[in-house]
């Protein structure tokens, strides 16, 4: 009687204890990452790989990743925003400007010669769009915004020596502002997104593309094109891009709390910074692949690079005519954009 007893409130403790066990078992998840960078590009090595690999260690292990770069699980970079959004994918790094116009405030950053510093202009980004446009990511869990370093020229036949030399000549551009900021100059823009220039380049669909050094390895960029102009230290950036990391609504809020916070640990202003940081760093490997393989290289004068911002001015106007249009205080935008970029300084 007494082992029958024994073996009933056993029975009874596992049948209490199941949901326990049961809700234990569900604080392990695996999340899916998914982007358009290569998988031996240097953002996709030294920056979503290493994120990754410490919100698994400071998860306990519990939060894991199935790590997809360069499109593997379908669809085209333009796509990959919505994929996070509809819950295609977990997580997605890419580019809000590779939609034109969709996320039209965050554009005062891709504006010609606003960045100064990666890391720095990383943090106005987050700042400005916390406070001047909290909503424009709504449709996802935003985990992080920054920039890239400069952004420079890089041709196959001939060398970009000065603004007039861009006169005709096709140019790839990365954004909307890019764009008109090539057309600006008297170029004729092609706007496309970075897997699709090595193609372009050797077709000569394009005759030159605008990329950070970076990225000019994993995209073959110092074997297709001979010529590199770059602008001086001192100067602001002939453009950014600006990036995006962001994750399913539905998935974050499944999330037990204590693993919330281990996303929230590594999302915000900090991690914004830390992804610009070590991505404007990279520009010296892609700087080198170019120097090693004897390429020509064309640092512009400071006098060269006033008549640039001279031409390049009216996309500034431009765009806060169209943020006018669209309900929003365009002037009041800009100025924020340029105080905070002030605000955070060179890093």
């Amino acid at each position: 009687m007494l082992n029958r007893r024994k073996l009933l409130q056993g029975v009874a403790g596992a049948a209490l204890g199941a949901p326990a066990l049961a809700g234990l078992a569900q604080q392990n998840v695996t999340l899916k990452f998914h982007t358009f960078m290569a998988p031996m590009s240097s953002v996709w090595l030294t920056m979503h790989k290493p994120w990754m690999e410490s919100v698994e260690k400071d998860s306990g292990g519990r939060i894991k990743f199935e790590a997809y770069p360069a499109m593997q699980l379908g669809g085209t970079p333009v796509q990959l925003y919505d994929q996070a959004r509809d819950g295609v994918v977990d997580i997605v790094w890419t580019a809000p400007g590779y939609t034109a116009g969709r996320f039209p405030r965050s554009e005062a950053f891709e504006l010609p010669f606003m960045m100064n510093h990666a890391e720095a202009t990383s943090k106005a980004l987050w700042e400005y769009m916390q406070t001047q446009a909290s909503d424009e990511f709504k449709e996802v869990q935003l985990l992080a915004l920054h920039v890239h370093g400069p952004g420079t020229f890089h041709s196959v036949k001939k060398p970009i020596n000065s603004a007039a030399d861009l006169r005709g000549m096709k140019v790839r551009g990365p954004t909307r502002q890019a764009t008109k900021m090539l057309a600006s100059l008297g170029a004729i823009p092609v706007g496309m997104p970075l897997p699709g220039i090595p193609d372009a380049l050797s077709k000569g669909t394009i005759e030159a593309c605008a990329l950070p050094w970076e990225v000019v390895p994993s995209v073959k960029v110092h074997e297709l094109a001979r010529f590199h102009s770059e602008f001086p230290a001192d100067s602001p950036a002939l453009y950014t891009n600006t990036f995006v990391l962001a994750m399913n609504k539905a998935k974050y809020a499944g999330l037990a709390p204590d693993l919330k916070k281990v996303i929230d640990a590594h999302s915000g202003l900090a991690t914004s910074a830390g992804l610009g940081k070590v991505q404007q760093a990279n520009d010296a490997t892609g700087r080198k692949a170019a120097v090693d393989r004897g390429n020509s290289i064309h640092t512009f004068s400071a006098a060269e690079a006033q008549e640039f911002i001279r031409l390049s001015a009216q996309v500034d106007d431009e765009w806060v005519t169209d943020m006018d249009k669209r309900g929003f205080k365009g002037k009041a935008l800009l100025d924020s954009a340029k105080a905070l970029i002030a605000k955070h300084g060179r890093g």
